[in-house]
């Protein structure tokens, strides 16, 4: 009889674990599943939240079917306790597991609100702008040109909330002086910078940042992205290029970088400067004499005087050989890479064509007439001020 009775015993044991495994099993099963969420969502964890009521609220916006399963599957991969504050992109058909590490991981928010810092040429902007889950795109709430612009109470709601992003985006070609006078108008950062670092030396990028962030660390961390962006291009430049270190290159990159917004003819705006190099002629370049009057602070807002072509500065390339002393704006990865390897081209002249491009030119002559046809278009615009368009050598 008690051997009757063990026997039965262990067969309920099998069957128990049996049932246990296969328990376990299609437990995982769903933890690794494709989610049911059809649209993305943004899920806040607050300070101090719970998983519990974290899992939950997963389930009640249909991003999981089981919130215990979620529970139990975060427990045994050990993150239960690892919740982190923020706002996160739930993407649609995420899966438990995805969740999960999504919301465990740390790190910047990737949902909610951001602020944008925009550090132009010609002018410094605030963004306000939420993330639209279904379409993951930022939605504008509100922008403001500061002291410009009356300060909107969005942008102060927003900056007080725990979960903001800050971002400081700096775009190509300004200067860093520019750079600096903006970072010390950007309110969520402290801290003095006691000097202007070296022009170019800055890299144009995306920032992230953090309230109460150094103005000086944010600086070092553009100036050790630049670093490695002028090496690289040095590392990869054409051997036969007319320019004898890393710091003529960000030179020769920075006028490149003033001289079009264009990207695609970049390396043809390079291969003019080069060739004149290369003929031992003037660079005859605006941007350059531009900067020798302002010295980088600011924007001249006008066109250039002819007596200002002739003045004699330490950047006019109309009066020096060669390339000016140093940069004259912040160029960013395309322009340093245009510099390290221009196009081969025989142009050595380029002048705007209207389209916010450049027309190019081997000789004088053809030169002379696309100029002719600029002074057209700019004629047929009302141009006011004569002398206001890019030459680009030879004008």
């Amino acid at each position: 009889m008690w051997r009757h009775i063990a026997s039965n015993a262990i067969t309920f044991l099998m069957v128990g674990l049996f049932l246990l495994g296969g328990l376990i099993m299609w437990g995982k099963g769903e933890y690794e599943r494709t989610g049911p969420l059809t649209e993305a969502i943004c899920i806040e964890v607050p300070r101090g939240g719970s998983f519990r009521r974290i899992s939950r609220e997963l389930e009640e916006r249909g991003a999981v079917k089981n919130s215990a399963i979620m529970r139990i599957g975060a427990d045994y991969s050990a993150k239960l306790d690892d919740l982190k504050f923020g706002s996160w992109l739930v993407e649609a058909g995420s899966s438990m597991e995805e969740i999960v590490d999504t919301i465990t991981k740390g790190g910047a928010s990737s949902c909610g609100t951001e602020v944008v810092y925009r550090i132009g040429v010609n002018r410094v902007s605030v963004q306000v702008r939420e993330l639209d889950p279904a379409t993951n795109r930022f939605v504008e709430q509100a922008e403001y040109v500061p002291g410009e612009d009356a300060v909107p109470a969005v942008y102060e709601e927003k900056k007080a909330e725990a979960d903001t992003r800050f971002r400081v985006a700096v775009a190509e070609g300004v200067t860093s002086w520019q750079i600096v006078n903006a970072l010390q108008s950007i309110d969520v950062l402290a801290g003095d910078v006691p000097a202007v670092p070296a022009e170019g030396a800055l890299a144009p990028d995306s920032y992230e940042v953090s309230q109460g962030d150094d103005r000086g660390a944010v600086l070092s961390r553009m100036a050790v992205a630049q670093e490695a962006l002028i090496a690289a291009a040095w590392e990869a430049r054409d051997p036969d290029l007319p320019i004898n270190s890393p710091e003529e290159l960000l030179t020769l990159a920075s006028i490149i970088e003033k001289e079009t917004a264009v990207a695609d003819e970049r390396r043809q705006v390079s291969s003019v400067f080069v060739n004149r190099l290369n003929q031992g002629m003037r660079l005859q370049t605006d941007p350059t004499v531009i900067y020798g009057i302002t010295r980088g602070e600011g924007v001249l807002g006008r066109g250039l005087r002819r007596s200002e072509l002739r003045a004699e500065t330490p950047w006019n390339t109309y009066v020096i050989p060669g390339l000016p002393p140093t940069p004259i704006a912040n160029p960013g990865r395309a322009s340093l890479m245009a510099a390290a390897q221009p196009d081969q081209t025989p142009y050595i002249f380029f002048v705007a064509d209207g389209t916010g491009g450049h027309a190019f030119a081997e000789t004088l002559a053809e030169h002379n007439a696309n100029v002719a046809v600029w002074r057209q278009i700019e004629a047929e615009r009302g141009a006011a001020a004569a002398g206001g368009a890019s030459t680009g050598g030879g004008d």
